[in-house]
Formats: structure tokens, C-alpha cells, sequence
């Protein structure tokens, strides 16, 4: 008999170190930030309980700031951060959240349950961990 299929879930493999900002600061307070905590990725608090996470990476700023020559001090997070970010339950199945990642063209996902963020899941963590514990389960 063989035996079941492991299924390896985005809390597995997700990393519960993440930095948040709010939308109100400005590109310069966020690239601070991301230096400051050694992170490409912020996710934006949010306003009100009816508002939801947003998520802001460093291509962001290089596209929509750098790039157009705006100043990062005049530009603030809200003006072109991703809002609604794709968020992912921590139960789901890495698989899923791969093709999730590979149909939206995904960097990050928060991982949030009822309404809490509980850590951010990348690729890299989807194939480096979730791949790892798989390769070292099917060889035991």
C-alpha cells in the first residue's frame, strides 16, 4: 500500500518576519524601512477595518518613482502601492499557492488569517522549503 501524498501548507514554509508601513508615509520613509530591516517587500497597514493590506516592493518604487524621476520624498505609499494585496490562507497547499503566484505574477502574499497577518510567503520560500521538506519526506 502506498503511502499518502504529503501536503505541505503555506504556514510550513511561510516567513513570520515581515515590516509594515503606513500608506500615508512617503517613498523615502519606505526605502528607510527596507533597508533598515533588509527587506524588498513592505506590507502597508491598514486604515480602517473595513480597508485592506497593501503591499509595496522595491520594483514598485524602481517603476513608478525612480524610473519616472519623482521625488520619493514627494511621492507617498499610497499612490503606488498594490491595493488589495493577494493574500493566501496558511492552511492552503503550496501547490496552489504556486499556481497562484505563477497566474497573477506574484513576488509576495501576505498570509492572513481572520484578518490577522500571520507572516508572507515568496516563491523562493514555495521551492526552497516547501520543496525540501517534500524531496526529504518521499526519501524516508
Amino acid at each position: 500500500m502506498s503511502k499518502p501524498k504529503q501536503i505541505i501548507r503555506v504556514k510550513d514554509v511561510m516567513k513570520t518576519d515581515f515590516t509594515t508601513i503606513d500608506g500615508t508615509a512617503t517613498i523615502s520613509e519606505a526605502v528607510k524601512r527596507m533597508k533598515e530591516a533588509h527587506t524588498a517587500v513592505l506590507i502597508i497597514n491598514k486604515r480602517h477595518a473595513d480597508d485592506e493590506y497593501g503591499l509595496l516592493t522595491s520594483g514598485d518604487i524602481a517603476r513608478h518613482v525612480l524610473a519616472k524621476d519623482r521625488s520619493p520624498n514627494r511621492v507617498n505609499v499610497y499612490e503606488i502601492m498594490t491595493c488589495p494585496a493577494i493574500a493566501v490562507s496558511p492552511d492552503m497547499d503550496i501547490r496552489y499557492c504556486s499556481r497562484l503566484f505563477s497566474t497573477y505574477n506574484l513576488v509576495r502574499a501576505p498570509v492572513i488569517e481572520n484578518g490577522i497577518i500571520l507572516g508572507i510567503v515568496s516563491p523562493n520560500s514555495l521551492v526552497l522549503d516547501g520543496l525540501y521538506q517534500y524531496a526529504n519526506d518521499t526519501e524516508a
